[in-house]
């Protein structure tokens, strides 16, 4: 998982988590809302910067929305792949 998807999945997650639709999320950090959900389906990789108004705006540090998410252990292993 790339850090774009790492962004997308914890941005999505703690914003719904506070009841924030993406445009009241945006008026609060003062981004775009359309911005917002690009960033939610990786499409854009946001500055440090936004990453921080984001965090701000969340109520969380700005490293919580870069935190990978714990592997899970029902991955399903490919063709040949040894744990």
């Amino acid at each position: 998982m790339d850090i774009r998807e790492v962004l997308a999945i914890n941005l999505r997650k703690l914003r719904q988590a506070r009841g924030l639709s993406q445009e009241e999320l945006a008026h609060r950090a003062e981004i775009d809302r359309t911005y917002i959900s690009a960033l939610e389906r990786s499409v854009y990789a946001a500055g440090i910067d936004v990453v921080d108004r984001l965090a701000r705006s969340l109520g969380v540090e700005a490293a919580d929305l870069l935190t990978r998410p714990p592997a899970t252990s029902g991955k399903r292993k490919t063709r040949g792949q040894v744990e």
